[in-house]
C-alpha cells in the first residue's frame, strides 16, 4: 500500500519503529508522552493512542502507570525481524522488478552505494 494511502496511525506507528530501530528510543527508554507525540506530529492524541496501543499489544513496550510507556526488552529485535520479513516478502520483489527493467544487478546498486 502506498505511504500517503495508509491510515495516519500506521504511518506514526512506521515512524515510532524507525526511530527505535534508528536508536532514538533504545530498549528500556521512555517514549514521548502521546500528547506531546501528537503536538509533535502535528496528529490528534487519538489516533497517536491507536499507534502507541498496537506497540503495547505485540509487547513491545510496557506501560508503568503515572510514569509513562517504554521500549520493551527484546523490542529492537522483534522489530528488526518483523520489518525484514515485510521487507523481502513485500518491498523486494517491486525493488527487483525495477532493477531488472532497469538492466542493474547487485553489483551496480552496491558499487555506487
Amino acid at each position: 500500500m502506498n505511504q500517503v494511502n495508509r491510515p495516519v496511525y500506521l504511518r506514526l506507528r512506521d515512524e515510532i519503529c524507525a526511530a527505535i530501530l534508528d536508536g532514538h528510543y533504545p530498549e528500556g527508554a521512555m517514549l514521548p508522552s502521546v500528547r506531546a507525540y501528537a503536538a509533535q506530529q502535528g496528529a490528534n492524541p487519538l489516533t497517536v493512542a491507536k499507534a502507541y496501543q498496537q506497540f503495547q499489544d505485540e509487547g513491545l513496550v510496557t506501560v508503568q502507570r503515572g510514569i509513562g510507556m517504554f521500549v520493551a526488552p527484546g523490542a529492537v529485535k522483534a522489530l528488526r525481524d518483523r520489518e525484514r520479513e515485510v521487507f523481502v516478502r513485500e518491498e523486494w520483489p517491486e525493488i527487483a522488478k525495477r532493477m531488472q527493467r532497469l538492466g542493474l544487478s547487485l553489483r551496480d546498486v552496491t558499487e555506487k552505494a
